[in-house]
């Protein structure tokens, strides 16, 4: 799976300088043409993806996820996520430390509310622990959500600019009306890298198992 980034160079770097040459009176019609052969791009990417079918339920409906499931003992993904100021988050910004990362639908859902609150409640309790919730809610939003909450312990990550963080952890929703959205998970990796907890709820509007996931951090 490529990261969004290298697919625009790709784009770019086949039909960007040809085009643009072609097209120098009509700039508008030559990013019209790359940005459909990027979500072309995007689209082919994502097929690519194993689909667990029925993996996980909405309200008793089964919902499809992409990407493989992780389990307990594998290495955790690295990723590249944008935080609440616009700046790029990776695993390795919180090398050294035990991370819960917790995925959810959207901040503006009520059991993902209660749940971000109830980790930022946990957190002062946690030392040498970094909470991360991660949705596809735009970081604008994200920021908004925890002053407006008072939740300043976790941090909110935004997976909106891509689909890789989804498919690597196995938690984006293909198909449905939650489409693209992250289902409710939690991941406790801990300081070198490695899964120790993985938890895939298995009805999304339920609330995960807290008490499992600070007996794997502690």
């Amino acid at each position: 799976m490529q990261d969004c980034a290298d697919i625009v160079r790709m784009v770019v770097g086949q039909k960007g300088s040809r085009q643009l040459r072609n097209n120098r009176s009509e700039p508008e019609e030559h990013f019209r043409q790359v940005r459909e052969q990027l979500n072309q791009t995007i689209e082919t990417e994502e097929t690519m993806a194993e689909i667990r079918k029925g993996a996980v339920s909405l309200k008793g409906n089964p919902v499809d996820l992409a990407g493989q499931a992780l389990v307990v003992g594998a290495k955790a993904p690295e990723f590249s996520l944008q935080g609440t100021g616009l700046e790029e988050v990776t695993l390795g910004s919180s090398a050294g430390k035990t991370r819960i990362i917790a995925t959810i639908p959207s901040l503006d859902t009520s059991v993902c509310h209660v749940e971000t609150k109830k980790f930022n409640e946990q957190a002062a309790a946690l030392p040498n622990v970094e909470i991360l919730v991660v949705s596809m809610d735009l970081p604008f939003g994200q920021k908004r959500w925890c002053g407006a909450e008072g939740v300043d312990k976790v941090k909110t990550l935004s997976a909106h600019r891509c689909s890789k963080f989804g498919e690597d952890y196995g938690v984006l929703i293909k198909g449905g009306p939650l489409d693209r959205c992250l289902c409710r998970a939690v991941f406790v990796v801990d300081a070198n890298g490695t899964v120790v907890h993985a938890e895939y709820c298995s009805e999304i509007t339920e609330h995960p198992n807290y008490d499992a996931v600070l007996a794997a951090v502690k």
